[in-house]
């Protein structure tokens, strides 16, 4: 019986990839293969890039000694960026793959993982090829897309995966279905999630690219408008300047000079008045976003979930609880889940525990006008 779930999840200059034994329940690979950045300026696109990173993914297994052929039972990727669509596992389809050669959501490294994987699932016979949790998983309550402005619709933006496979963990730890359990979850890393989560799909979060919610290590969140306004008539950056403004040099590092947060909590140590307020001003604004979530699951929710890298810290948990602690549990699962929520996935396709959802022109929600 084939044993091995193949696992591609690739980025901008890299590509994470694992190959899962299902027999054993853990990863016998567990790698990530690094790109010249050369290499990859040949291609006009990025998912141009299939055929140079499947065999640089399949060298590197047949360099470690495994045999693919007759043990590979399935290939799930990451899912790209496709039309608004459930959350879940998704079979790879015709349709899927012209939407993602084609780059008719947008271009980016995520729109390789469904290729890719269905790539090397039918270079290896039939097999199934999915993807789990896309980037453009969009699960919103009606109320949710309201602005305040017509012509600025609020988006779906969040770290999806990582947030449902933490959500999972937590259900596994109180004896529940995701299904049937709400959530607020908060992934911290280089940009925030704060979610509702309800019934597992994600009903509500702050847009956590360039949007909204309470400013991150590198990104601004929410800004006063009229202020905004004018520094966007200032002459003094390009869209595209302050778009990486807000996204990359805003938060932390533009108050500190740094996001790492080893050397922050060793500053607060140490006496440094300004570290200690920023950082409590940053916990005072994830605080103020998990209470509004709290409201938009009407206050019925199993518990809180802290996840993504910064749930390392003791100082950024002892001070959440210091704030929201009275709402509820907390759950806390540091680092990033992402390959395994990939596994598990196709997983539970395979143990027939979940039946996969079929990608078509269907949107979900849907779309609607005011």
């Amino acid at each position: 019986m084939a044993d091995y779930i193949l696992v591609i999840n690739p980025g901008s200059t890299s590509t994470k990839y694992g190959l899962f034994s299902i027999s054993k329940g853990s990863f016998l690979i567990d790698e990530e293969v690094l790109h010249n950045a050369e290499d990859l300026k040949k291609y006009h696109k990025v998912t141009d890039q299939s055929e140079f990173r499947s065999e640089m993914i399949l060298g590197d297994i047949k360099v470690k000694g495994f045999e693919l052929k007759g043990n590979l039972a399935a290939v799930v990727g990451r899912g790209g960026l496709l039309h608004p669509l459930q959350g879940g596992t998704f079979i790879i389809n015709e349709k899927m793959l012209d939407d993602l050669k084609n780059l008719r959501w947008g271009e980016h490294a995520s729109n390789l993982g469904g290729i890719l994987a269905n790539e090397i699932a039918r270079e290896y016979g039939d097999l199934p090829a999915f993807i789990v949790d896309s980037v453009s998983v969009d699960e919103f309550c009606t109320e949710a897309y309201i602005s305040g402005y017509p012509k600025i619709k609020r988006r779906c933006r969040a770290h999806v995966l990582n947030i449902k496979a933490a959500a999972r963990k937590a259900c596994e730890k109180i004896d529940k279905k995701l299904e049937e359990s709400n959530f607020i979850a908060v992934h911290i890393g280089g940009g925030i999630s704060v979610v509702a989560l309800e019934g597992g799909r994600l009903v509500d979060v702050n847009n956590a690219l360039l949007g909204e919610g309470p400013f991150s290590p590198e990104r601004a969140g929410t800004l006063p408008l009229e202020e905004l306004i004018d520094i966007c008539f200032s002459g003094e950056f390009t869209k595209e300047k302050l778009k990486k403004e807000f996204t990359k040099n805003s938060g932390l590092i533009a108050y500190l000079g740094t996001n790492n947060g080893l050397e922050i909590e060793k500053r607060i140590e140490q006496g440094d008045e300004k570290a200690k307020i920023v950082f409590d001003a940053w916990i005072y604004q994830i605080s103020k976003y998990i209470g509004a979530k709290a409201t938009v699951l009407k206050g019925k929710f199993e518990g809180i979930i802290i996840t993504g890298g910064w749930a390392r810290s003791k100082l950024l948990i002892e001070k959440l609880r210091e704030r929201v602690g009275f709402l509820g549990e907390f759950f806390i699962f540091p680092g990033q889940f992402e390959m395994e929520a990939l596994a598990m996935g196709a997983l539970r396709i395979i143990n027939k525990e979940e039946t996969p959802k079929e990608y078509s022109d269907k949107f979900f929600p849907k779309p609607f006008n005011l």
